[in-house]
């Protein structure tokens, strides 16, 4: 048996003995036929909360366009200064040098570390064993972290000035991780994944040759 649907009288009554109901439910008037405004003051109040609510969807979509413009330049802006990055990295006789030393410029970032769990060497930060396993799982080659954690770990002085950070494996033969970070989050956008891969990679192949 279907159910039956509410008469128009039914709607009425009910809406007469809940008067209350589309202020509590200011969504409903963005589906609402505006009434002429011919009944005086009441109508003119329900015209007016239709156009607020109207106009509140309006702002809220522009907010979101705006926020995903933003990211779309955040994200096309990393592209670009990774490549000047890796473009310096290939001038560089010293790969680490350059990363730890030329990198936070280019990037626009406050610290760019290279971290190792078996080796100590010039340039390169020690790192407990297990630390790139833990932080990048099999599979994950870079992760960006909106809520920095161990910062005096993977950033070391500039730890205090981090707000976000990101993180990426160098392919070598020994476990080697590159950690980004920022005091500007916009300056390592989610959108920035790829750029962080390849940074990773660069350092990988400037250290085999």
């Amino acid at each position: 048996m279907t159910a039956r649907l509410p008469t128009r009288q039914d709607v009425e009554a009910w809406l007469r003995a809940n008067p209350g109901f589309l202020a509590e439910n200011p969504e409903l008037y963005l589906v609402l036929a505006p009434p002429a405004r011919v009944h005086g003051e009441a109508m003119a109040d329900h015209m007016a909360a239709m156009l607020a609510a109207a106009r509140d969807r309006v702002r809220a979509g522009a907010a979101d366009m705006q926020q995903a413009l933003a990211s779309g330049r955040a994200g096309t802006g990393l592209a670009a200064r990774a490549q000047e990055a890796v473009l310096a990295l290939m001038r560089a006789r010293d790969p680490l040098e350059c990363v730890t030393q030329e990198w936070p410029a280019l990037l626009g970032l406050d610290s760019c570390l290279v971290g190792c769990e078996r080796t100590a060497r010039a340039h390169v930060a020690r790192l407990p064993a297990g630390t790139l396993k833990r932080v990048l799982p099999a599979g994950r080659e870079a992760i960006l972290r909106p809520v920095p954690r161990e910062t005096e770990l993977f950033h070391r002085e500039a730890a205090p000035l981090i707000r976000r950070d990101a993180l990426a494996r160098i392919p070598s033969a020994q476990p080697m991780l590159l950690a980004l970070g920022a005091r500007e989050p916009e300056m390592l956008p989610g959108t920035g994944l790829e750029s962080l891969i390849f940074l990773g990679r660069a350092i990988g192949a400037a250290l085999s040759r």
